[in-house]
């Protein structure tokens, strides 16, 4: 054990020396290693931050809530001229489908409308994600006040001028006070503060709780009517814990058709879309875009493999003496083969410690400028180590063995 200790400690000396020695001819074989540690960490930082995100957001919401509205969210085989014809969901629908379904918990209706300004006094809150939907909203999707409520089936029914607002609202119209109570202008009237959102952060699909606004369905409704161009309706079901998406879905189809009356062997006028579908799709995308990665950082780190084993094998030639001496004096070919392949690994973890620091460094920057968490793992970082410690394993493998191999007395007169 002590002997292959000292080893080791002789072979992270030889590995110093070559840095202080050759140190152009060493920096530039360890940037292929560096470069390459860093693409591939990078990459699984990016993505594995990308995917917490993604869970992240999509946690509020069951997974098994479906979207029911005239278009898909995904790829579809009806032609775009057909799918342009399908009609809007309608509110009447959405009261059917909340007394008539077995299988749901909670339906809300909702609208997507435009961004709208929202002022208070002399401050005017700009491009705000307004979201007018039914009281039931706050069943369906988890929200986290920081203070007020929601508003209830009361002032929802008769689409009374309340509104909740997201945190950075708030801070954008109100600084540091209170909003509750406070009465907010906007679609031309005043709406009353009943609530406030505790701080979500950036989200990945468009706008967050953070800058959104929330004000029930049917002010809207009776200010607009059903059949405003600028609003798209769409009704969120939630299903009951116990019931399978499909056989969600399979009723909800079953209701809406009987209830628009579509004749059977006539394709649905409608699309339950699930968030679980929604989710798997970008499951795929999390894996093309790993797999992506690894190509790119595939090729960096076959270069750094190259230039590891070419200035290993300049480190064999440069020692070929000293290496006939060992032999001469009982060093083992194993001894050797260890030497060798110790130096190359440890080259290898310099260069794989200043990718992985590179990679720290630009998360921590990359965090603060676009306030999006960018995460360097625990596991990434054992990973990046593992694959510095593989490439200098292959990379060192034929020179140690070829130095292994030397006959003492040729390496001796070689050296003379």
């Amino acid at each position: 054990m002590l002997v292959y200790l000292r080893l080791l400690s002789e072979s992270f000396h030889f590995a110093l020396q070559a840095l202080k020695n050759n140190k152009l001819r060493t920096f530039l074989s360890l940037l292929g290693v560096t470069i390459g540690i860093f693409s591939i960490i990078a990459v699984l930082s990016a993505v594995d931050s990308l995917d917490a995100k993604f869970k992240k957001d999509l946690s509020a919401l069951d997974k098994n809530t479906a979207f029911l509205l005239r278009f898909p969210f995904g790829p579809s085989d009806i032609p775009q001229w057909k799918l342009e014809q399908f009609p809007d969901v309608k509110y009447d629908e959405y009261v059917y489908l909340k007394s008539s379904l077995n299988t749901v918990e909670d339906v809300a209706f909702q609208v997507w409308a435009p961004h709208e300004s929202i002022k208070y006094e002399g401050e005017t809150a700009k491009e705000i994600n307004t979201v007018p939907i039914s009281y039931e909203f706050a069943n369906i999707q988890k929200l986290d006040f920081e203070e007020g409520r929601f508003y209830n089936e009361a002032e929802s029914n008769s689409g009374s001028p309340v509104v909740v607002l997201g945190y950075e609202v708030v801070q954008k119209l109100f600084g540091g006070s209170s909003p509750i109570g406070k009465q907010v202008r906007m679609y031309g009237q005043r709406f009353t503060v009943i609530g406030v959102l505790k701080k979500q952060g950036k989200g990945l699909f468009g706008d967050s709780n953070d800058t959104s606004a929330f004000l029930p369905v049917n002010y809207i409704r009776h200010r607009y009517g059903d059949n405003a161009a600028s609003f798209t309706p769409v009704i969120l079901m939630k299903p009951k814990a116990d019931v399978e998406a499909q056989e969600f879905k399979g009723e909800v189809s079953q209701k809406m058709r009987l209830y628009r009356g579509i004749k059977p062997g006539d394709i649905d006028n409608f699309f339950v879309n699930i968030l679980a579908g929604f989710a798997e799709a970008l499951d795929q995308v999390i894996g093309v875009l790993n797999l992506v990665g690894w190509i790119i950082a595939g090729f960096s780190l076959l270069v750094g493999g190259f230039g590891i084993a070419n200035i290993m094998f300049v480190s064999v030639k440069e020692r070929t003496h000293l290496i006939g001496i060992q032999k001469s004096l009982g060093a083992k070919n194993r001894f050797i083969l260890m030497q060798f392949l110790f130096e190359s690994v440890i080259l290898c973890l310099f260069g794989g410690a200043i990718g992985l620091l590179m990679v720290w460094g630009t998360t921590v920057i990359l965090t603060k400028a676009l306030e999006f968490e960018f995460v360097l793992s625990l596991y990434n970082v054992f990973f990046g180590t593992f694959l510095a410690v593989f490439i200098g394993l292959i990379s060192g493998i034929v020179p140690a063995l070829m130095a292994s191999r030397l006959d003492p007395v040729e390496a001796i007169r070689t050296g003379i």
